[in-house]
């Protein structure tokens, strides 16, 4: 089954290089979607060899946009701050043949503090435990259950949690280790319990109903 890995990305060029050498290795079809960047990173995708489109920005947009020229049986989403774990393209195929319709990884920040070691555990648990995925996790799924739910729900934020969600009500999903290794960046700038009280009363809210459009005047620059 073929692969297409899809990375919304905006204003990256300081984290592009260490992403470039991680997928150098992936026998997989790569896709850049630019949302508008100013500092170059369409340029570094394209010097680095890889297809770079463009479309509005938003997450939810560009991975839509991405998936929309993709050629692959299965559609990896991946943040452009985030590493895959070596393998990863075998762990994603076995998951799909062994019946799952999609998943993603276990999560580790790329820190040594144990605070945010705890963090990602944490993550982990919540997204095992509730079969939830976060962009963070390298969400993935085949084609055809990417079809069958429309693709994400073009909202400014939790799209992720929408298409995890929606995910589950047409298969069993999963969750793949080692695991991905991501930026702790958001909360060495913003505070660690700032960003994790955030974080949980906003996903509160939002399972409580409360839109996304709504929520955003509080997620402030996390993304």
């Amino acid at each position: 089954m073929r692969v297409s890995i899809i990375i919304p990305i905006l204003d990256e060029a300081s984290i592009l290089p260490r992403l470039f050498e991680n997928l150098q290795s992936l026998a997989a079809e790569i896709i850049f979607v630019d949302g508008g960047s100013t500092d170059g990173s369409t340029t570094l995708v394209c010097d680095a060899g890889y297809h770079c489109s463009e479309a509005s920005v938003g997450r939810a947009i560009q991975m839509n946009a991405g998936a929309a020229i993709a050629g692959g049986d299965i559609l990896l989403f991946h943040h452009a701050d985030s590493l895959l774990p070596r393998g990863c393209l075998n762990s994603v195929r076995r998951a799909i043949e062994n019946g799952c319709v999609g998943g993603s990884f276990r999560l580790q920040l790329d820190t040594s503090r144990p605070l945010l070691r705890v963090v990602g555990f944490m993550i982990t648990l919540r997204s095992r435990l509730a079969g939830v995925s976060t962009g963070d996790q390298g969400m993935f799924l085949t084609r055809a259950a990417f079809d069958e739910l429309g693709g994400f729900t073009e909202q400014p934020i939790f799209e992720d949690v929408d298409m995890s969600l929606r995910l589950q009500s047409i298969g069993r999903v999963c969750q793949l280790c080692p695991p991905m290794l991501t930026s702790s960046r958001r909360w060495e700038t913003q505070g660690v319990y700032r960003t994790v009280f955030r974080m949980w009363a906003l996903r509160a809210l939002y399972y409580a109903g409360v839109s996304s459009k709504r929520l955003t005047r509080y997620y402030g620059n996390s993304r």
